[in-house]
């Protein structure tokens, strides 16, 4: 190789080299310039979320600097108005401060009148009683025993004539006494009857049961019990209690209730108010049934229903201890049998001894003797005209017209007089139970009266509308201190008033 072509090669390579490097350099301009570019446009952009950041920023500044401004106004005006209503009542208060200084001050002046007249008053009659004793020419204790003195033998002298009377009376009732403690002496087997017509025993399935009975603090035995106007005892006999009331029909009501409660399980109030509607109903069915019986048993027939069920109720009281349904019976056969033998009218002999006493069954709602009663009552349902005289006269509160009318009255002597027939301390004790009931049912705003703990205790119901809490206090005793006007009794009666109100509305 010749050295031209050598000098000729490395000035081809100086000259590739160049060129090389002038490219090279070319291009890292061009991509410099590039990524430049490209870094002014971030930053330009970047510039211009920043400015829109700074003016949101700023305007929603001025939003809340707005909205704080207006609620600090809103504040202020409250302020100024609360302010205005304090000041407006710190002057009432000043105004009744002073009103009430000057009421004292006159309160004050009153009364000093008023202890000034008091003085007076004292001294007057301090004057007025020492010229009555000048006058009567006698002190005060003086004139007190001289009064007691005089009350004192007035006091002897009535009873030195009751003393009397009592002796005359005992005198004509001596032999009466007599026959009547024999008759208790015959009738001293008959105790376990009266016990029957007083209480009722309902068997429990166990002990627990008088718990439920009993229930939280009372409440169920007390709802029962004035639901259905009985006692209800609960004491140490075992598996059983007793339901207590001289009303033979509500005590029926009662023990069929409560034994329907324990067989059923629920006993709670509403439940029990239930029971006793549903069994009031039984007890109404089965007083129709037995007047429809009696009548079958007497052989009488043409009698009102209405009159029948009258008689039905009758099947429930008992007078002296005999039975008034199967007394009427009684009386209906003996005077058939004596209106037989003496000629007279079979038939109205024994209507007559059959209704005598149907009065007995109404006596306890209605005022009037049982006699007069039961011969409105036939009359209103055309009884005949000798059947209501024969009811009215049995007692003689009016003349017998007929013949038909003494044999009913004989009738009704003979069944009451046969030995062990009748107990007359049961009857007495009736008569004052239904007494005490008469007597709290005569008060106004009295809906229902419960004579229970064997007369000790009268249980009053009355209507809410028309007593309110002071009257029922008041009325309480008010009837406390006509019982111990008009009746006599041994121990006490307490007088229970009860005030009860119920608000009832529909679901529809």
């Amino acid at each position: 190789m010749n050295p031209l072509s050598i000098v000729m090669s490395i000035i081809a390579l100086l000259v590739g080299v160049a060129i090389g490097y002038l490219v090279q350099r070319y291009q890292t301009e061009k991509a410099a310039k590039a990524k430049q570019e490209k870094a002014d446009d971030i930053l330009k952009a970047a510039q211009t979320q920043a400015n829109m950041i700074v003016k949101g920023a700023q305007d929603n500044a001025a939003k809340i600097t707005k909205t704080a401004e207006a609620e600090v106004r809103e504040r202020r005006v409250e302020l100024n108005k609360e302010t205005e209503r304090l000041d407006k009542r710190r002057g009432e208060l000043d105004s009744r401060f002073d009103k009430m200084e000057q009421r004292e001050q006159t309160l004050n002046k009153r009364q000093s009148q008023v202890d000034k007249r008091a003085n007076d008053i004292d001294k007057l009659y301090e004057e007025q009683m020492k010229k009555l004793e000048f006058v009567a020419q006698m002190t005060t204790e003086d004139a007190r025993k001289d009064l007691f003195a005089a009350v004192e033998k007035e006091a002897r002298g009535d009873m030195a004539r009751i003393i009397r009377q009592i002796e005359t009376e005992a005198r004509e009732e001596g032999e009466k006494r007599a026959r009547k403690l024999i008759a208790d002496a015959i009738q001293r087997v008959a105790s376990e009857h009266v016990a029957e017509v007083t209480r009722a025993v309902v068997t429990l399935p166990s002990e627990e049961m008088k718990g439920r009975i009993v229930g939280r603090n009372g409440r169920n035995i007390k709802a029962f019990e004035q639901a259905a106007g009985v006692d209800v005892i609960v004491d140490d006999t075992p598996d059983s209690v007793t339901v207590s009331c001289f009303d033979s029909v509500r005590r029926e009501i009662g023990r069929r209730a409560l034994a329907k409660l324990i067989l059923d399980g629920r006993i709670h109030p509403a439940h029990i108010e239930k029971i006793i509607e549903d069994e009031t109903k039984a007890v109404e069915k089965i007083i129709n049934e037995a007047g429809d019986q009696a009548a079958f048993e007497a052989n009488i027939t043409g009698l009102h229903p209405e009159v029948l069920r009258m008689m039905g109720r009758l099947k429930f009281r008992t007078s002296y201890g005999q039975n008034q349904l199967a007394h009427a019976v009684e009386v209906s056969k003996l005077a058939g049998i004596l209106a037989a033998e003496l000629g007279a009218n079979v038939e109205l002999s024994k209507q007559g001894g059959f209704l005598h006493d149907i009065g007995k069954a109404m006596d306890h709602n209605q005022d009037g003797t049982h006699a007069g009663l039961g011969a409105e009552y036939c009359k209103r349902y055309g009884v005949n005209p000798i059947v209501v005289n024969a009811i009215a006269s049995h007692h003689h509160e009016v003349d017998q017209e007929t013949v038909e009318a003494v044999i009913a009255e004989a009738a009704d002597a003979i069944s009451g007089a046969r030995p062990g027939a009748r107990r007359e301390d049961l009857e007495a004790y009736i008569k004052r139970i239904r007494s005490l009931e008469e007597m709290s049912m005569s008060f106004e705003g009295v809906q229902q009266a419960f004579a229970i703990q064997a007369g000790r205790e009268v249980r009053i119901l009355v209507k809410p509308d028309q007593i309110d809490d002071l009257a029922s206090t008041r009325l309480a005793r008010d009837i406390a201190k006509k019982i111990e006007e008009t009746m006599q009794y041994p121990g006490q009666i307490r007088v229970t008033v009860i005030r009860e109100t119920r608000a009832t509305e529909y679901a529809k």
